[in-house]
């Protein structure tokens, strides 16, 4: 009997422990990584149009073009960003640059990764068409994972669908 118990002891142990292990995992759900990025939940955005860019140390200031809902072409607004880093790369044959393709969370994953990727691809090309050696730039996709806002409203769907530079 005193074996019989001491085993259900161990057992119970043993499965609150597995379940303290899963519940830790579980609060793993990539959100962290999401910190980095702003969340703009208090003040809705009617318009996302940037300044012209200024340069700054690590590239220019501006490090981000949007796109608009379902395409990856880079819109003409966003010229001067593309063209301020192709200038700084260009100034700099040491730099290089990865392209980030970013999506909202509207569509399948593989859909968005394959669309995040497009979209930095299409960075990257108008940054060689610009003089930047292709070897020089890396285009990756985050598809939805990395959201720069958590409003699922027309404005915070409008900040996910972007493409980020970022200098390595």
């Amino acid at each position: 009997m005193k074996n019989s118990s001491s085993s259900y002891r161990i057992l119970a142990i043993v499965a609150l422990a597995a379940s303290l292990a899963a519940c830790g995992t579980a609060s793993k759900s990539g959100r962290e990584d999401a910190t980095y990025y702003y969340s703009n939940k208090a003040a809705p955005v009617a318009k996302v149009e940037p300044p012209p860019p200024a340069p700054v140390q690590n590239g220019p200031a501006l490090k981000i073009v949007y796109f608009d809902f379902d395409k990856y072409d880079v819109k003409p607004q966003y010229r001067n960003v593309v063209e301020a880093h192709a200038s700084y790369l260009r100034n700099r044959p040491a730099s290089k640059v990865v392209i980030e393709g970013h999506t909202d969370l509207r569509g399948g994953r593989e859909y968005n990764l394959a669309l995040g990727q497009r979209r930095a691809e299409s960075v990257q090309r108008a940054l060689t068409q610009l003089g930047v050696p292709g070897e020089r730039i890396e285009a990756v996709s985050w598809g939805i994972e990395k959201p720069a806002s958590l409003e699922t409203t027309e404005e915070g769907h409008q900040l996910n669908r972007r493409a980020e530079f970022s200098y390595r």
